[in-house]
This record gives C-alpha cells, sequence and structure tokens, in this order.
C-alpha cells in the first residue's frame, strides 16, 4: 500500500488503533515507542514512528489529558528568556522532552513574584503533567500551592532553598565562595563582585562572596555592585568602569556571569591593565565562548544541561505512572582554572 493510500480521507483522523494495525502490534507497544522509547527495541520503534509519518497521525491531546488527568504538557518558568544560562537550561529540557509526545511551554516570569504565582497557577489549572521553576523569587507565596499540587513541581534553582517538593541543582553559595576563595589564592586583594539582577541566585551568590572576603579579612561593601538587568557583556564593560573610579586599587572581579566576565575583560584591557598579572577575573556558568576568549576565562562550570534533562526525566516518569520520591539532588559545579587569573609559585 502507498504512502497516499495509508491516508484517510478528509475529516477523518488516524487513531493509535490504526496505526498498531498498520505496525501489527498493540496500541500499548505503539504508545510506548512514542513515549518510552528505551523500552522497545530500536527497529521497532523506526517502523513505527515511520508510519506514524506516512499515516500522519496526531496524538490527541484532549482525549489522553482526559485518560490521563494531565495534558501532555510540561510548565517552565524561567526568569528570562534571553540569559545564555537559562538557555543551557532549556536545552537539556528539549533533548530529554524530544521524541515524546510530552509539550514544554515556557513562561518569562521576569524575575517578579507576582508574575511567578499567577503562571504556576495558571498552569495547575490547565492540568499540565508537571512544572520547572526555573526562577523562584516568591517561595514563601508558592509553599503551599507547591505542596498541593496535583503534578510535579520540580525546583532547579537552588539546593540551599528550602523547597518543599523535589529540587534538581547545584549550591550557587558554595560555588561563588570557592570562585571568590580561588581569587584570594592567587594573590588578588581588592576584589569586586558584579551581577545582574538581585533574583535568588544573584543573592546566593553574594551571600557567598561575602563570607569568603569575610574569611580573609577583605570584605567591602562598596566592592559589591549589581545592575537591575539581564546580564550582558556591555553590563561588565559599564561596571568595571564605574567599580574603578570607585575603587581604583581594584585588582580583581568575581563575575556573576561569564556574558559580564567578557565585558571586564574588553574594558580592562582598554584601561592598560595586565590580565592575569595585576588584575583578575573569573566568571560563573563556563559558557561556550569562556575556553575561546584570549585569554581564556577562568569560571565556575555549571551543569546547566544535566540540570534540565534529570528535571525533564523526572516529570515524564512521574507522568508516565512512576514517580520518585521527593528528593534535594545536588548536581555540584566545577572550578575551571583558565588565564585570567594567575598560579602564584609554591
Amino acid at each position: 500500500m502507498g504512502k497516499a493510500e495509508l491516508k484517510r480521507g478528509r475529516g477523518e483522523r488516524t487513531t493509535l488503533h490504526d496505526v498498531a494495525t498498520k505496525a501489527g502490534v498493540s496500541a500499548i507497544t505503539v504508545s510506548r515507542a512514542l513515549r518510552e522509547p528505551e523500552k522497545v527495541t530500536p527497529e521497532l520503534r523506526s517502523r513505527i514512528l515511520q508510519l506514524v509519518e506516512e499515516m500522519s497521525y496526531v496524538p490527541d491531546q484532549a482525549a489522553r489529558a482526559l485518560a490521563s488527568r494531565h495534558n501532555s504538557t510540561f510548565g517552565v518558568l524561567v526568569p528570562s528568556l534571553s540569559n545564555r544560562a537559562v538557555i543551557g537550561l532549556m536545552q537539556g529540557i528539549e533533548e530529554r522532552v524530544r521524541d515524546t509526545t510530552f509539550r514544554i511551554q515556557y513562561a518569562n516570569t521576569h524575575n517578579c513574584v507576582q508574575e511567578e504565582r499567577r503562571q504556576v497557577r495558571l498552569l495547575l489549572s490547565q492540568n499540565t503533567a508537571g512544572i520547572v521553576l526555573g526562577g523562584l523569587e516568591g517561595l514563601d507565596d508558592l509553599r503551599e500551592t507547591i505542596e498541593r499540587a496535583n503534578c510535579p513541581i520540580i525546583q532547579v534553582v537552588d539546593v540551599g532553598l528550602p523547597t518543599p517538593g523535589t529540587v534538581i541543582a547545584l549550591d550557587h553559595f558554595e560555588a561563588a565562595a570557592a570562585a571568590t576563595r580561588h581569587l584570594i589564592a592567587c594573590g588578588y586583594r581588592r576584589i569586586a563582585l558584579m551581577g545582574a539582577t538581585m533574583a535568588e541566585r544573584s543573592r546566593r551568590r553574594t551571600e557567598g562572596y561575602s563570607l569568603a572576603m569575610h574569611e580573609a579579612g577583605l570584605f567591602d561593601p562598596g566592592l559589591i555592585h549589581h545592575e537591575n538587568a539581564t546580564s550582558s557583556t556591555q553590563m561588565g564593560s559599564r561596571m568595571l568602569h564605574r567599580a574603578i573610579s570607585i575603587a581604583p586599587d581594584l585588582d580583581g572581579v568575581f563575575c556573576q556571569n561569564d556574558d559580564i566576565a567578557l565585558g571586564v575583560l574588553f574594558e580592562a584591557r582598554r584601561m592598560g591593565k595586565r590580565v592575569p598579572d595585576d588584575f583578575g577575573i573569573c566568571g560563573y556558568n563556563d559558557l561556550d565562548f569562556s575556553a575561546v576568549m584570549e585569554p581564556p576565562l577562568t569560571t565556575i562550570r555549571t551543569p546547566l544541561f544535566e540540570i534540565g534533562y534529570r528535571a525533564a526525566d523526572m516529570m515524564i516518569r512521574a507522568a508516565d505512572g512512576k514517580p520518585a520520591p521527593q528528593q534535594v539532588i545536588n548536581l555540584g559545579f566545577e572550578l575551571i582554572e583558565r588565564r585570567t587569573t594567575r598560579r602564584l609559585p609554591q
């Protein structure tokens, strides 16, 4: 039978049973091939996917929602859709959801407590299959909602936040403290902190930086700089220019994002500063350009892709009736030492 013969008449919807009959398997097997591909052989799944394409099969999401009590959509709340770090998280989520029948609905909360609360309640009212909280500014406002939710809600902001439910993240406090201690160990003393909006991650990093500076007897609140905007290269350049005007003896910077660190490097060079000889820079997130900068950027590597992938995997399993116990999963971080910081002789 040719491809044209496989298609049904106008207005007639190809069903899961149609695909199963043509494949010579049960409807459950077809459903499993689409939703849990690891449970069928690659050959069978390839044959089913070919038939799905040829027969123009489109899952009936409304019927599925009635049958399973969720709408096969995962809600993902993020503080910004333009932040490079958020994009890494989204890529992990989409990689896991690809080749399944689940969909992703993104919502940009703009670091706004009210918008965050509104979006969570809207998603829950739509019988969503699960929610990833990629920003969490209103924890107190959302605590009861999270506890009563009829779907998995996974927090991917920080393992140190007292959030009910499941957490898959890293400890931004410890990561920032490690970055600051590295700069101190390299011999820098007047170390500034530069970051964007004071969202929850930024607050945790600021606290980690402050602790490390206090430990070394170097803390100065005048060295902390934030701007209420999305991080950018321009922000880093602007911040360093302002910071130097306030503290001319500045000799190091911990940047809360690699975008900012790149701008700091550009501005430091314009000012004639030698990096890393007399001026050190440490970034955060290890974005794709960090290793190819000149000099390459010392930074904190965060497992953004893996966080997104693990969160999506956990939601898929829960939606398919295999929820994991609530837990806190710390995926850690890594200090990547490159050439924007110096190594002192032992």
